[in-house]
């Protein structure tokens, strides 16, 4: 279904009905003022960047993408991440699955564990209703077992779940601790009628502390308990699923984990599904510094570009050193770090320039953020446009119902609508 704006999502203007496929021949612009502040924006050209550049990355080192949807939960940029030759999306819950096969996905890995019946009715007439769609999710305990088996005995379920086990980190989240208990699991798995165990998953993003040798070190560490079980795991010959799958990668690191998911010298060919999500519009902060270091491990000049700011208004200076922007805890994200001014333009200006080094956000309520600034430096002036750069997007993407797609020059030409 096309999507049609309107007066009920924020920050559009109040005019008729307008077709997201309709914008580009209005002539709004940013700079023009034409929709209100604040506003979450991609850039149409550095998106484009990001996706393409990913899949290349993807495709030279010889694995395949399984971009995180729960991301951007944007099925319009579903659309184009499968467009440019993604292998499957990742999602976190059977819901966003739900989202992410509607918009096209024929293979979804859920890289979290199922545990709810509902959940599991749910999966199941997914499957039902959607011939040759594949999904994994993951498993991690007997207990979890368990319930899937109760679930299947209650439902009298004939099509079992496929599945993946999970390896993790002491401290960390999900996921089996040792290779004992890993090797366990896999063997209740393997003799279970309800599932087909059909790979191993890990995510390396909660040891890495952007310290490349550290990062290295810790992650490596992961690498080897992994391989190890999936070597076990073939050995005695437990695998059950049609294609087999070994997957990791979060968006920080994911440069580090390709020896594992390039693994060699098993019984039967795998697929190594790296996941991560952030990519597709990058940041301004966390992830940009992370990747700093992977270009360098890389030896690349460069790799992905911000795609995904806030447009702010400053609304008030009411003492030196301080103004008020439109924008708070409800526009942007703040879970890593306060917004981080990138550009501004004066009321009347038609082109932005980038903001002195001076300016920092302090704070944010929920509907203003704190610019501080020098009082002896450049002084914003109230209806001066404030572009607000990110860290972490996922958390601006989930107070959006839709972004406005732009050009360089600010002109809008799209749109996309998330589904959290």
């Amino acid at each position: 279904m096309a999507l049609t704006l309107d007066l009920h999502y924020k920050s559009f203007p109040s005019v008729a009905p307008v077709l997201a496929t309709d914008l580009a021949g209005l002539g709004w612009n940013l700079l023009s003022n034409d929709l209100a502040f604040p506003l979450a924006v991609l850039n149409r050209s550095a998106l484009a960047h990001n996706i393409a550049w990913m899949q290349a990355y993807t495709e030279r080192k010889g694995v395949v993408l399984a971009p995180h949807g729960k991301t951007t939960m944007s099925p319009e940029l579903f659309a184009q991440q499968l467009a440019a030759g993604a292998w499957g999306l990742s999602f976190a819950t059977v819901y966003q699955a739900r989202v992410g096969v509607a918009a096209g996905a024929h293979r979804v890995i859920i890289c979290n564990q199922v545990v709810c019946d509902a959940d599991f009715d749910a999966l199941a007439a997914l499957l039902a209703q959607q011939p040759g769609l594949k999904v994994w999710f993951l498993v991690d305990s007997l207990a979890q077992l368990a319930l899937i088996e109760d679930w299947a005995h209650q439902r009298q379920a004939t099509v079992p779940f496929d599945v993946l086990l999970e390896m993790g980190i002491y401290g960390q989240r999900t996921g089996c601790r040792t290779a004992d208990q890993a090797m366990a699991l896999a063997r209740a798995l393997a003799a279970s009628p309800a599932v087909r165990l059909g790979g191993i998953e890990c995510y390396e993003g909660g040891v890495v502390r952007c310290d490349s040798a550290h990062d290295a070190q810790e992650v490596t560490a992961l690498l080897r308990r992994v391989t190890e079980v999936v070597r076990a795991v073939d050995a005695e010959g437990l695998w059950q699923g049609e294609e087999l799958l070994v997957t990791a990668g979060g968006s920080a690191v994911f440069d580090l984990v390709l020896p594992l998911l390039r693994t060699q010298g098993l019984s039967r060919p795998f697929t190594g599904v790296l996941r991560s999500g952030c990519y597709i519009t990058h940041d301004h902060g966390n992830y940009a510094r992370y990747l700093k270091q992977l270009e360098q491990r890389e030896g690349l000049s460069s790799s992905l570009r911000a795609a995904l700011s806030v447009w702010t208004l400053v609304q008030s200076v009411p003492e030196p050193g301080l103004a008020l922007l439109t924008c708070g805890r409800r526009d942007i994200s703040y879970d890593l770090e306060m917004p981080l001014p990138q550009m501004y333009a004066a009321r009347c200006a038609t082109q932005t320039i980038a903001t002195p080094g001076d300016w920092k956000i302090s704070a944010l309520n929920d509907q203003h953020a704190y610019l501080r600034f020098d009082p002896d430096g450049v002084v914003p002036q109230v209806g001066d446009r404030v572009v607000l750069g990110i860290s972490h997007p996922c958390t601006t993407f989930d107070k959006w119902r839709w972004m406005a797609v732009v050009e360089d020059d600010g002109r809008v030409t799209g749109a996309i609508h998330t589904e959290f």
